[in-house]
């Protein structure tokens, strides 16, 4: 009944993969996202002026917070003893965006994907109510695994294109 699906046993109920039997390797992922917004939310970003204070410091904290505790949030998820969270932003002047990277490491039994693209989503939530009293209309979107390395399944980077 599992099907080669990893999360469901043979009567196909779900349940959390024993990954006791696997090696600890390091591990690594990179997620990305943007967050879109009206210029004027961009320059005061940019500029820092936003009356709720320093959105990006803010959302980089939230976001390594969130990589903490994605096994609160996403079922079936394992604790995971995350070695480094990077976070990093740019900015897009012609789409007036920020984008949003996140890398996460880790020695251990299973991977980090969940916990790069948990800590991209956060950042932009976080960037989004930092600045709602701006702008309501600002876009989250294109939030993606970039990469990711070590583990059984080998490693992954994903094709550039549209």
């Amino acid at each position: 009944m599992s099907d080669g699906f990893t999360h469901f046993d043979g009567q196909g109920n779900a349940r959390m993969v024993d990954v006791g039997g696997k090696s600890e390797t390091v591990r690594q992922a990179t997620a990305a996202g943007r967050i879109s917004m009206s210029p004027e939310a961009f320059a005061m970003v940019r500029q820092g002026t936003m009356k709720k204070g320093d959105v990006l410091g803010v959302a980089r904290i939230g976001a390594i917070m969130a990589a903490k505790k994605v096994d609160d949030l996403i079922p079936l998820c394992h604790p995971l003893a995350i070695t480094s969270v990077d976070v990093g932003f740019s900015f897009v002047e012609e789409f007036h965006a920020i984008d949003i990277r996140a890398t996460v490491g880790i020695t251990g039994r299973t991977g980090v994907e969940m916990e790069a693209l948990t800590a991209v989503s956060v950042a932009a939530l976080t960037i989004y109510d930092m600045c709602k009293a701006v702008d309501k209309g600002m876009v989250i979107s294109d939030i993606r695994l970039l990469e990711k390395s070590g583990g059984k399944s080998g490693d992954f980077t994903r094709s550039p294109g549209p």
